[in-house]
């Protein structure tokens, strides 16, 4: 048998020879910045340092480290880390002759790489420090140095908070130009948060230029002036002076994503607009309008992070469209809910930080946001109690609980336990919500809801109109309803998990305590006896398709039930909004029915991510089409479920402790033949490519340094051959998988075979 993506040609080459130097650290990072060296002005990348920015008055930015004992990461590129030594100085000169005049750790005898506290005397404000590091392997051989790194400290410092951010603009030249009637469209290839620059040669100074900015177009090839929902046109009037002369003319802002409540642009940056398009009405021998281009606003996004590929098209299509989603809505340096309101909501940002660990290594926006959130909470009530599930992975992926820290008394609130009956079961339509319980969730009266309300999915039925059939499937409220208690349980758990990490030994084991009191009430208040489905609430005859796949994907559907309501969910569709269809795709992995979970992702049918391009969008949308939300907008991160579907489950990339100390490969292939996906951790690089053929399944597999790894080998057979680095090997069979433990960093390549040569 022959695998066409040449993995059976891979030589196995280790990466960490004993023959060779121990390479230095790489990937520096200060409070998990990775970049906190890089000065912009306005948004562009110079190539000046922190000391010339800091003496700028202002006029140029940069992160700033506001702790006083930051925390320090690196990368290692040994299997194992067994001591490690930090320098810090105030110049670079004498970290050159390894002179620490700040700290000098000495050799540390540990292996954390990730994390690893200043110890020195606190930091000063405004000031800018030079670090490196270096570390001893699993031999006792030392490292090089590494390079030298700088970062600058806020005005005003904490022993622990979070970094300043700054936006950055890219400069970006339209992909296609073409004459439209009388006017030139500018197509820019994607969608993109910016702004547009010009360069018009006019003879008079009483001329002024219509430019038209839009996201879609007409069937005649026009910008669309009247598109429906939020989708954004502008029209901006610019007046000319006489000569040739570089415009970037002012976006004008819009009402709504700039309210108290909406995220800002900073001062820097300015206002901008989400436009793939500009129009500019040809004026012959009035003037002429030269060198359209237009400046991308993002957060800094590493497109290098992560990489995909795989033997399905579709596949491939999703992924490019939801990792440039994340890129292009990191505009604001928050998760927002997209251009019409700006607003971080939960459950925005829970699918947009799961499909950033995704796509790029980036840990910082996501703090930021959990720490907004916690103070500026929306209304619905399985978003709460998402707060906790948001802190819980900000652990697992960054290795990092300062925040975590911080906001633990505020989290233990967020989980609405003061509306529990003696059961645990919570409820938020029993009286319980007194003032007293909304002040400690920090909850003001939101739009015109003055408690927590239940949402099960957005929209509901009617919303937009009456015709509008909402994403619910029928879901009936009741006072005790299912999707909210399937939130609360895995809340409960997420908590026992961080109150343990925390070392509140005592809280962790009431927190797991109350999960199983409520799992067990779950099953009684929730499972219809006669069908084994889960009911949308107490005493309720009804069972919708969210009931049913929360439960399943929050670890709450017993063995013996799975099936009829694999089953049941498989019967309903995609009867959920693109915000709902991240928990279906997780409750189906949770039971490894990867087929139809790929059926799901790379359906053509109008609820779909490919309906969502066909319609014209190239970021993914609120809705899976304008008529299932007429006020829908196009640049919603909340659609991003396949990104991470597909590091997490169809490559099988997960962290099984904190900061990947641990790491899960457990690929569910499904009907995919072949994949091949880095993604980039804060522990550096784990690369997965895989052959999946009947009777045969081969992986190879690198693990960055300090790292452990268990794998699983799919594979539908008990009585096969299992090879590691081409040696025969037991491995336990269990549910359809192989699993081998204590797969040490490096370079590995299993092989699976029902008739071994």
């Amino acid at each position: 048998m022959k695998f066409s993506s040449g993995i059976l040609l891979f030589t196995l080459s280790f990466l960490y020879s004993s023959a060779q130097q121990t390479p230095s650290p790489s990937s520096l990072r200060v409070d998990l910045l990775l970049h906190a060296d890089r000065v912009y002005d306005q948004g562009l990348l110079t190539d000046l340092s922190l000391e010339q920015a800091r003496l700028s008055g202002g006029k140029l930015q940069f992160c700033q480290v506001n702790s006083r004992f930051p925390v320090f990461s690196w990368v290692i590129s040994a299997k194992y880390q067994s001591a490690c030594q930090v320098l810090v100085a105030s110049r670079p000169q004498l970290l050159t002759n390894d002179v620490a005049d700040i700290w000098n750790s000495g050799r540390i005898e540990s292996d954390r790489n990730i994390g690893l506290t200043y110890r020195g005397t606190p930091l000063q404000p405004a000031t800018v420090y030079y670090w490196k590091t270096r570390y001893w392997d699993n031999t006792g051989k030392a490292s090089a140095y590494s390079d030298i790194r700088s970062f600058c400290t806020g005005a005003q410092l904490e022993d622990a908070a979070l970094p300043s951010f700054v936006l950055r603009k890219t400069h970006q030249v339209p992909t296609f130009v073409k004459q439209v009637d009388t006017s030139t469209l500018y197509d820019f290839g994607k969608d993109g948060f910016g702004q547009i620059k010009l360069s018009v040669n006019a003879p008079h100074t009483n001329d002024t230029l219509i430019i038209h900015l839009g996201e879609a177009l007409t069937p005649d090839g026009h910008i669309n002036r009247t598109p429906p929902g939020t989708v954004r046109y502008r029209m901006i009037k610019l007046p000319l002076r006489q000569g040739l002369h570089s415009y970037q003319p002012a976006i004008p802002s819009d009402k709504r994503n700039t309210e108290k409540n909406a995220i800002l642009m900073p001062a820097d940056i300015g206002e901008v607009l989400p436009f793939r398009y500009a129009e500019i009405t040809t004026a012959k021998d009035r003037y002429t309008t030269d060198s359209v281009s237009r400046y991308l606003v993002t957060s800094d996004f590493d497109e290098e992070a992560s990489t995909f590929t795989c033997s399905d098209s579709s596949l491939n299509t999703l992924w490019d469209l939801c990792k440039y989603t994340v890129k292009a809505t990191s505009f604001t340096g928050y998760y927002v809910d997209g251009d019409r309101e700006r607003i971080p909501y939960e459950a925005d940002a829970l699918i947009n930080q799961l499909s950033h660990y995704a796509t790029d290594a980036e840990f910082v926006m996501n703090k930021r946001t959990l720490d907004y959130l916690i103070y500026h909470p929306t209304w619905p009530t399985e978003w709460s109690l998402q707060n906790v599930l948001i802190a819980w992975y900000d652990y697992l992926y960054s290795g990092d609980l300062q925040l975590v820290r911080k906001l633990y008394p505020a989290l233990k609130a967020k989980l609405l336990s003061d509306l529990a009956r003696e059961d645990g079961l919570i409820s938020t339509r029993t009286g319980k919500q007194t003032p007293q319980f909304l002040a400690a969730i920090h909850y003001t009266p939101f739009n015109a809801n003055p408690h927590l309300k239940d949402i099960v999915d957005w929209p509901p039925p009617g919303f937009g109109g009456p015709a509008v059939a909402g994403e619910t499937d029928g879901f009936v409220f009741s006072d005790y309803n299912a999707v909210v208690n399937a939130y609360y349980y895995a809340a409960l758990e997420a908590m026992a998990k961080l109150a343990k990490a925390l070392g509140h030994v005592t809280e962790a084991n009431y927190y797991s305590i109350e999960a199983a009191r409520v799992h067990k009430a779950f099953q009684y208040a929730f499972f219809d006896a006669q069908t084994n489905l889960v009911r949308d609430g107490e005493l309720i005859p009804h069972s919708s398709l969210h009931a049913n796949f929360f439960a399943l994907a929050f670890g709450l559907v017993p063995k013996e039930k799975v099936a009829p309501v694999l089953a049941f969910i498989h019967s309903r569709g995609m009867a959920c909004s693109v915000y709902g269809a991240q928990f279906l795709l997780d409750g189906l992995s949770s039971c490894d029915d990867a087929v139809y979970a790929q059926q799901l992702l790379t359906s053509t049918e109008k609820r779909s991510w490919l309906n969502m391009l066909r319609e014209g969008a190239t970021m993914t949308m609120e809705a899976w089409g304008q008529s299932y939300k007429p006020n829908q907008d196009w640049n919603h991160a909340w659609g991003t479920a396949p990104a991470n579907y597909i590091v997490r489950h169809l490559a099988g990339i997960q962290p099984l402790t904190a900061g990947y100390a641990t790491v899960l490969i457990r690929p569910q292939p499904g009907a995919v033949a072949q994949v091949s996906m880095k993604q980039r951790t804060i522990r550096g690089d784990i690369e997965v490519r895989f052959e999946n053929q009947t009777g045969h399944f081969i992986l190879q597999l690198t693990l960055p340094g300090n790292t452990n790894g268990r794998v699983c080998l799919p594979f539908n057979s008990a009585d096969a051959q299992v090879k590691m680095d081409g040696k025969i090997i037991k491995a336990v069979y269990k549910e359809g998988y192989y699993q081998i433990d204590n797969v040490s960093a490096g370079q590995h390549l299993f092989d699976v075979h029902t008739n071994p040569q």
